[in-house]
């Protein structure tokens, strides 16, 4: 057995008595204002899934950014929409929650589409809020559809080509306090594995799927076995019909083998190592209205 060389062991790790510029900071907005395509492109990782279909983030995932000088502990939540269904009231609670738990608000703003009355809704949610507000334009790679305004706590980015981030990064650090951090300096998110794995399964049956089913689709992993050199994973599609299961399985000579192969290598990029993913479908009818089940999935 290799012997454990404490001072490298040390020298190697992060001091969680380091101080930096420390706080949260929640990015809220419409869905597909390109809040976790602006995550996943600043950490240089795949945190958060990303996909055309509005409300694909459903839970808060926490994103954790550092340089030099600060450690900035990002809040992506899901679209703020109106809804009268319950679970989509359920998602919006879950943005609405994070502001609290955060020192400054990220107003993700999409250039490329027209003003709505979500918009309205969420700057009343901003307003009774009493904090700090960043109002970012998103898309700005793109011709805008909506006056940009221009003032001290506005600023426009381009996720695809990470344009003017470093500006946002350095305004968000002059409204933190200087803390010892919060997590080690590699740390770049606190997601589970489990929801990890999940996620990224979700993603796959969305981009293939599109409009059909995917927000009656969520995915449970069974078992994880890490004990080897391959991650082996059994995960299961559930949907709310039979029908809908059918879909899964069998459109374009068996869709769940396309989810699972495309699940697979994101899967092994991201851990860095072969995995063997046994992927089937189940039907759930009216998983939406179990609240217990709801309870586990958002929070």
């Amino acid at each position: 057995m290799q012997k454990l060389n404490l001072e490298d062991i040390l020298k190697n790790t992060s001091d969680l008595t380091k101080e930096k510029k420390v706080g949260f900071v929640s990015i809220i907005g419409r869905p597909n204002a390109w809040k976790s395509t602006f995550i996943n492109s600043l950490l240089w990782e795949k945190i958060s899934i990303t996909t055309s279909i509005p409300q694909t983030t459903r839970k808060r995932v926490l994103a954790i950014y550092n340089d030099k000088d600060s450690q900035i502990i990002f809040l992506d939540t899901p679209g703020i929409h109106k809804s009268e269904k319950e679970f989509n009231k359920k998602i919006n609670t879950v943005a609405i929650e994070s502001i609290k738990d955060s020192d400054l608000i990220i107003y993700f703003i999409d250039s490329t589409r027209k003003w709505w009355e979500e918009e309205n809704y969420i700057k009343e949610i901003i307003s009774a809020s009493n904090k700090t507000v960043l109002k970012v334009y998103t898309k700005c790679d793109l011709e805008p559809k909506i006056d940009i305004s221009e003032d001290e706590n506005t600023f426009k980015i381009s996720s695809i080509n990470k344009q003017w981030f470093d500006e946002l990064i350095e305004k968000i650090k002059s409204f933190l306090k200087t803390w010892p951090i919060l997590f080690w300096e590699d740390f770049y998110t606190k997601q589970d594995i489990f929801f990890r794995i999940s996620e990224i399964i979700r993603e796959k049956v969305f981009l293939n799927t599109k409009d059909e089913i995917p927000h009656s689709v969520y995915v449970w992993v069974e078992e994880i076995d890490d004990s080897t050199d391959i991650l082996k994973i059994v995960a299961y599609i559930y949907t709310e019909t039979e029908s809908q299961k059918y879909i899964i399985i069998w459109k374009w000579w068996s869709l769940i083998s396309k989810i699972g192969k495309e699940s697979r290598l994101d899967l092994e990029n991201i851990f860095e190592k072969k995995v063997f993913l046994a992927l089937k479908a189940k039907s759930q009818k009216n998983w939406r209205k179990n609240e217990k089940l709801i309870k586990n999935l958002l929070n």
